[in-house]
C-alpha cells in the first residue's frame, strides 16, 4: 500500500471511530510506528486530523475527551512523578481543593492517612481515595455527575466553590499553552474548574508535557492564572522559559 492510500484509510478510521492511535495503526498496516507518525504529521499539516498524545483525532473534534480508563493509563509514569512532586506543595495543615483529573487522583492516593488537611473536591475518584483517611476532613461538592470524568458540575458545584477560600487548588487541564490558556472539552466542567481557581489563594497545575500545546473547546483560564506548573521533563527548555516569562513557575520532574 502506498503512503497516500494508507493515509486515506487512516483518515477514514479516525472519522469513523473518533480517534486513532499509533500502535494500533502500525499493527493494522504492518508498518513501523514512526511511519504512522509521519502519516499523521502529513494529515495534520493538511488540516485533516489533529495530533494528540499517542495518536490523532479528526480535525474539528476539539470536544474529544478520552474516558477515565484511558486517561488513567496514559503517561502513567510521568503522572506518578508529578503527583509525588506535588505533595511538597501542600500545606502541613490547611485547606486544599483537589480538581477532577487523573494526575490529581494519583496525588490523592499518595496522601498520608494521617494528613491533617481539609480537602474539598468535586471528583468522585478523588473522594473515594480519601474517604478512609482518618486525619482528613473531606468535603464532597455535589452536582450533576458527568459519566466520562466522574466529576460534579453545574449550579450546585459552582455555588459550593463560591462559598469557600482554600489555601491551594491542585488543578488539572486537558490542554495548556501561553497562547490558548487552560482548556478542557466540556463547558460545564470548565465552569467548575474556573470556580475552583477563584476559590483558592494559590493555583498549582498538574499536567504532563503531552498536554502542552493542546487546545480544547472550553477555555477556563489563562496560564498566567497559575502560580506553579508541575510537569515532566518532556517540556522543552524553550517552552519552559516562555511559560516562566509569563509569571508561572515551572517544575519539571
Amino acid at each position: 500500500m502506498y503512503a497516500p492510500e494508507r493515509q486515506q484509510e487512516i483518515l477514514r478510521l479516525a472519522r469513523d471511530g473518533g480517534r486513532v492511535d499509533v500502535l494500533s495503526l502500525a499493527e493494522e498496516f504492518q508498518v513501523t510506528a514512526e511511519t504512522i507518525r509521519r502519516d499523521l504529521k502529513a494529515l495534520d499539516r493538511a488540516g485533516l486530523v489533529r495530533r494528540v498524545h499517542g495518536g490523532a483525532i479528526p480535525a474539528g473534534r476539539l470536544d474529544f475527551e478520552p474516558d477515565l480508563a484511558e486517561r488513567e493509563s496514559t503517561a502513567a509514569d510521568e503522572k506518578d512523578r508529578i503527583a509525588r512532586a506535588a505533595l511538597a506543595e501542600l500545606p502541613a495543615e490547611g485547606s486544599v481543593v483537589l480538581d477532577a483529573g487523573s494526575t490529581v487522583a494519583r496525588l490523592a492516593a499518595a496522601l498520608p492517612p494521617e494528613s491533617g488537611l481539609t480537602v474539598v473536591t468535586h471528583s468522585l475518584p478523588v473522594a473515594a481515595r480519601l474517604a478512609d483517611h482518618p486525619g482528613i476532613q473531606l468535603h464532597l461538592v455535589g452536582g450533576r455527575v458527568r459519566h466520562r470524568t466522574r466529576a460534579a458540575v453545574d449550579a450546585w458545584a459552582l455555588r459550593a466553590y463560591g462559598e469557600i477560600r482554600a489555601d491551594v487548588v491542585l488543578l488539572a487541564a486537558n490542554g495548556f499553552s501561553a497562547e490558548s490558556g487552560l482548556t478542557t472539552p466540556d463547558l460545564a466542567e470548565a465552569a467548575v474548574k474556573r470556580a475552583a481557581v477563584a476559590a483558592a489563594r494559590r493555583v498549582v497545575l498538574l499536567a504532563d508535557s503531552a498536554k502542552h500545546g493542546q487546545e480544547h473547546f472550553a477555555r477556563f483560564g489563562d496560564l498566567g492564572d497559575v502560580d506553579l506548573l508541575i510537569t515532566d521533563t518532556g517540556l522543552g527548555d524553550a517552552d519552559t522559559a516562555a511559560i516562566e516569562a509569563g509569571g508561572t513557575e515551572v517544575i519539571r520532574v
